[in-house]
């Protein structure tokens, strides 16, 4: 099995889905239960550093991911998002792809998803920051006192990507 990575860090146990070009993750801290992100193998910052290739397989796999994660968590809708760049709320340096599976009242407004993703709760470099500091023996945990939602473990997302990824096997897509 080779190493994925999301930026900087090891995520090959998080993968559920696998294409050519591109990988779909479990996310360390969910803004809603099924919020999954689609990435490109190649690391790059900005959605204009990737190849006609890799964008035609890294949508293709939102379209294929989408399916199965609004089935699964039973969204009605989905919110797919990608902020691409610093100023637009990037928080790790790697084209990323947001699925967030979506209910009637899961939140008290429809748009505070897009106020969520640019939260500092929503920081994914801070979250794997602390998830490191957590799973890592001898450091005691980061203070999350000031963090609404605290990074799930690792066996948390590595079950949820079992799970995920025997219903990918399953689809017709």
């Amino acid at each position: 099995m080779s190493i994925i990575y999301f930026g900087s860090f090891v995520v090959t146990r998080q993968v559920f889905y696998k294409s050519r070009h591109s990988y779909a993750l479990v996310n360390v801290k969910p803004l809603l239960p099924g919020h999954v992100l689609v990435c490109p193998y190649r690391v790059v910052p900005r959605v204009k550093d990737l190849s006609a290739d890799e964008i035609a397989d890294l949508f293709l796999t939102v379209q294929k991911v989408s399916e199965v994660i609004e089935d699964v968590y039973k969204g009605q809708s989905l919110n797919i998002a990608i902020q691409d760049g610093p100023l637009a709320g990037q928080s790790v340096p790697h084209v990323h792809c947001h699925i967030i599976p979506r209910k009637l009242d899961d939140l008290p407004n429809v748009d505070d998803v897009y106020q969520l993703l640019n939260s500092k709760d929503a920081d994914i470099e801070l979250s794997f920051q602390q998830l490191k500091s957590i799973n890592t023996v001898g450091l005691s945990s980061p203070d999350l006192s000031d963090l609404e939602r605290t990074p799930r473990t690792e066996e948390e997302m590595w079950v949820e990507a079992e799970m995920l990824q025997a219903k990918m096997s399953k689809s017709n897509l």
